[in-house]
C-alpha cells in the first residue's frame, strides 16, 4: 500500500473503532454480554471487509484504472455475497443478540464511509500529471 492508502485507511478505521466500541459498550448495558458480542463480531466484519477492499482495490490502481475500477466492482460483489452468507449463517443463532449485530454493521459501516470519504477528500492527490506530453503536439 502506498502513504495515500495507508492514511486513507487509518482515516476511516479509527472512527469504525470507535463506533464499534461504543455500540459494544452500550450493547452491554442494555442487553448484556451478548448485545456486547454481537457488536463486536459486528465490528470486527466491517473492519475485514472494507480493509480488504480497500487494499484490493489499491493493489489493482497501481495496474490500470480499468482494473482499479473492475476490482472496485467485483469486489463489491463479493462483499454484498459474502455478507449475505455470514447473514445466513448467524440466522438462528442465539450466542449473540442479532439484532445489536445488525445495528453495528449498520454504524460501523456508515462510520468507515464517512472516514474513507473524509480521508479521500483530504488527500492532495493529482489527477492530471503536471508536464505530461499531450500526444500529437509538437514541440511549439
Amino acid at each position: 500500500m502506498q502513504a495515500n492508502d495507508v492514511r486513507v485507511l487509518k482515516g476511516a478505521a479509527v472512527p469504525t473503532l470507535v463506533v464499534g466500541l461504543l455500540a459494544a459498550l452500550i450493547a452491554v448495558f442494555t442487553t448484556g454480554a451478548k448485545g456486547a458480542l454481537g457488536a463486536g463480531i459486528g465490528l470486527v466484519l466491517v473492519a475485514a471487509f472494507f480493509t480488504i477492499g480497500l487494499v484490493v482495490v489499491s493493489w489493482a490502481g497501481r495496474v490500470s484504472p480499468m482494473a482499479m475500477m473492475a476490482a472496485a466492482v467485483l469486489g463489491y460483489v463479493v462483499k454484498v455475497l459474502a455478507i449475505m452468507a455470514m447473514l445466513k449463517a448467524f440466522e438462528g443463532t442465539t450466542a449473540f443478540d442479532s439484532r445489536v449485530f445488525a445495528l453495528s454493521v449498520i454504524g460501523c459501516t456508515l462510520a468507515w464511509t464517512i472516514g474513507e470519504m473524509r480521508g479521500f477528500m483530504k488527500l492532495k492527490m493529482l489527477y492530471v500529471e503536471p508536464e505530461a506530453k499531450v500526444p500529437g503536439q509538437g514541440r511549439g
